[in-house]
């Protein structure tokens, strides 16, 4: 699929054509079944797939197992900026068409996740553009905040080089240096793809100075919330990463936890916000993510063909050679995944695992004996 040049034309499109181009959808997403405030659980023989091929992919869950310790990280990544938890055991979810057919571990409890925070960072962005506060994906960030944005190289940078991490944002976010990673000086912006914590966390200070409103409050309020996730997520930012707009402190939250802080959240809610994806970004019949947007996102970067707007993408089955090439997922160091397979009306949500997904995204699909819709 060609990259869009423009984001909103999609979004207007996908405004004044629900009756044609969409109508096939909004009208099956009636037939989805969607969780009320706890999944429903089900035997998978009646979504499709096998139980004992299925107990296998749980057990391979199981036996890889990750040593991450988040409370161990700085020899890694430098001196912490924010808080951290404690780990719990390795845990996962496996759903099909709506209901959880496998499960293993403390899927309640609420874990750091890393770099995932990443994708529902980028979803604020989209939604920034549905409600017109972003005019255009390619817009620079400079005509919308001035601060971080004053040189001559950094006036460059538009939104979309933001979400796709080929910035190359020059600068220090609190107190931590664009080239932290080793990456070098600066190259022209969108010529390079480099993934940076550093620039994402710039990117999410621009969301917020654009929203006005503190990310997690808006996050709740637009998505969380409106999916029935439960009130024990939380999404962190830095103890020196409050600002002050409108003549309110806020804390500007972070992409990752590799300094701290990002996305806490259960595997329960982490799986809610991947089956939104799944289901076009309708929920109960309510559309919460423009379709538009989700294409965009899930669109290979020119730069990294196995990224979109921070999204993990199986383009030529590189990532998960087992699955099928429109898979897609939110990863984060520990390991941690919610990963979602369109063709099969898959979702996977798997913490703290070692060694490639793959293997046990292997198994799961092996264990369907009907296809998906």
């Amino acid at each position: 699929m060609p990259y869009p040049k423009r984001i909103m034309p999609a979004m207007v499109t996908l405004a004044i054509v629900p009756l044609i181009g969409l109508a096939t959808q909004e009208e099956r997403a009636q037939e989805y079944v969607f969780p009320d405030t706890e999944w429903k659980t089900i035997e998978p023989e009646k979504v499709g797939m096998d139980s004992d091929a299925l107990s296998k992919a749980v057990e391979y869950a199981k036996r890889h197992e990750s040593s991450i310790d988040p409370t161990k990280t700085e020899r890694l990544f430098g001196k912490r900026i924010g808080p951290v938890k404690e780990r719990g055991d390795a845990n996962g979810l496996i759903i099909r068409q709506g209901y959880v057919v496998a499960e293993w571990g403390d899927t309640r409890r609420v874990d750091m996740c890393f770099s995932a925070t990443k994708s529902f960072l980028s979803t604020l962005l989209g939604l920034a553009l549905d409600r017109k506060l972003i005019r255009d994906v390619h817009d620079t960030v400079a005509s919308y905040v001035s601060e971080g944005y004053e040189s001559e190289h950094n006036r460059k940078i538009s939104w979309h080089m933001h979400a796709q991490q080929t910035s190359e944002w020059e600068g220090k976010m609190w107190g931590k240096p664009y080239d932290f990673n080793g990456s070098g000086p600066p190259r022209e912006p969108g010529t390079r793809w480099n993934y940076n914590d550093v620039r994402i966390n710039r990117f999410s200070l621009s969301l917020l100075w654009v929203w006005k409103k503190q990310l997690p409050r808006v996050l709740r309020s637009e998505i969380m919330d409106k999916i029935d996730a439960s009130d024990t997520w939380q999404w962190h930012g830095y103890d020196n990463s409050t600002v002050t707009i409108n003549d309110e402190n806020m804390q500007s939250v972070s992409g990752g936890g590799r300094w701290g802080g990002g996305m806490w959240i259960s595997s329960r809610d982490a799986a809610r916000f991947g089956y939104l994806f799944l289901r076009h970004g309708i929920w109960k019949g309510e559309r919460l993510i423009p379709d538009a947007w989700i294409k965009a996102a899930t669109t290979p970067c020119p730069k990294k063909k196995d990224y979109g707007y921070c999204w993990w993408l199986n383009t030529n089955r590189r990532l998960w050679p087992s699955a099928p090439a429109n898979c897609f997922a939110a990863l984060g160091y520990g390991e941690h995944a919610i990963w979602v397979c369109p063709d099969e009306e898959l979702v996977v949500v798997w913490r703290w695992y070692s060694g490639r997904a793959d293997g046990l995204f292997k198994l799961v699909l092996a264990s369907i004996k009907e296809k998906g819709n």
